[in-house]
């Protein structure tokens, strides 16, 4: 039985620099009836011993509430899964330690469960670039209208951010949900599939998430090539995960896009994914070109000939 509402989940690694910041943030919030799990993703710096100064030094009270795993590294996607499946929490939030919440974050969140008993409910966020703020506002959705979040996540119309929505955790424990492999996009394949399972969305329209972009070692600091394979190879596997029920699957209205932009990809960055997913020319002949997808027609079309023409890396 579920002991808690709420199960904060937090994976750590190479985060010493903030890690005294972001544990004030959730241990000094205005509620703390919650049940934080930290995985500690093989970290080789110090933050582990900041986070056990500032609990012993300043937060003893909640041990009891304080759930803190180990494991070889193993990325960000399976040590969220490894979170996720030793919380007991009915819901279950993410947030990264190089980051940090609003104060009033949980209170917010919690009152919003308890008054619609929604099975995903999300907010708005704050990228922090150090001098200066952009606040990030997302759109309304309800359950009916999820097939258009998801696909407005996979074109960069709405956010795909895990840290921004808090889910109920049969959603994953009584779903057949995938995990991906790579830390690029990570939250789009994993929200994707949570969302399309949702029987209830709720918004709340407030910034509750401080998103830091100053941090040097986030993936998003790799080159445009590096971001753009991984990304492109994450959204493939989920592709292949799906591929033999498409129209019943979270992508249905995304799969040609994935597949598209994958090969745009391959072009601009002459990287040959076939030996990976020998399906991948004969899935791009067969998609349909589409005005919703995040590559633009003339991209599309450039794709599926490069394809039936044989062009490098595609020959």
């Amino acid at each position: 039985m579920s002991t808690h509402t709420l199960s904060l989940v937090t994976c750590v690694y190479g985060v010493e620099e903030y890690m005294e910041q972001y544990a004030h943030s959730i241990f000094s919030q205005t509620c703390t009836d919650i049940e934080y799990v930290f995985v500690n993703d093989g970290t080789k710096d110090k933050s582990m011993q900041i986070l056990e100064r500032v609990i012993n030094e300043r937060y003893a009270n909640l041990r009891k509430n304080i759930v803190i795993l180990n494991q070889e590294n193993q990325g960000l996607p399976i040590a969220r899964k490894t979170g996720i499946e030793h919380a007991s929490g009915e819901h279950i939030l993410f947030a990264d330690p190089d980051d940090w919440l609003e104060q009033n974050a949980f209170d917010t969140i919690l009152k919003t469960i308890k008054e619609s008993n929604a099975d995903i409910v999300y907010f708005n966020l704050v990228k922090e670039y150090g001098h200066r703020q952009s606040i990030k506002r997302e759109k309304e959705y309800t359950v009916s209208s999820k097939e258009l979040w998801i696909e407005n996540i996979f074109n960069y119309k709405s956010f795909g951010y895990c840290v921004t929505k808090c889910f109920r955790r049969t959603l994953y424990t009584e779903n057949h949900i995938y995990t991906p492999i790579l830390g690029m996009h990570e939250d789009i394949y994993l929200m994707a599939q949570i969302i399309y399972h949702a029987k209830s969305i709720v918004h709340i329209p407030q910034v509750l998430y401080h998103y830091r972009k100053t941090n040097k070692g986030s993936m998003c600091s790799q080159s445009m090539a590096t971001r753009h394979i991984a990304s492109s190879r994450n959204l493939l596997n989920l592709y292949q995960n799906y591929m033999d029920n498409i129209p019943n699957s979270p992508i249905k209205d995304v799969a040609g896009g994935i597949v598209l932009r994958a090969g745009w990809h391959s072009l601009l960055h002459q990287y040959n994914f076939s030996p990976e997913y020998p399906w991948l020319k004969n899935a791009i002949r067969n998609a349909h070109v589409d005005i919703r997808y995040q590559a633009c027609i003339p991209i599309q079309i450039v794709v599926k000939l490069a394809v039936l023409l044989g062009i490098r890396p595609f020959h």
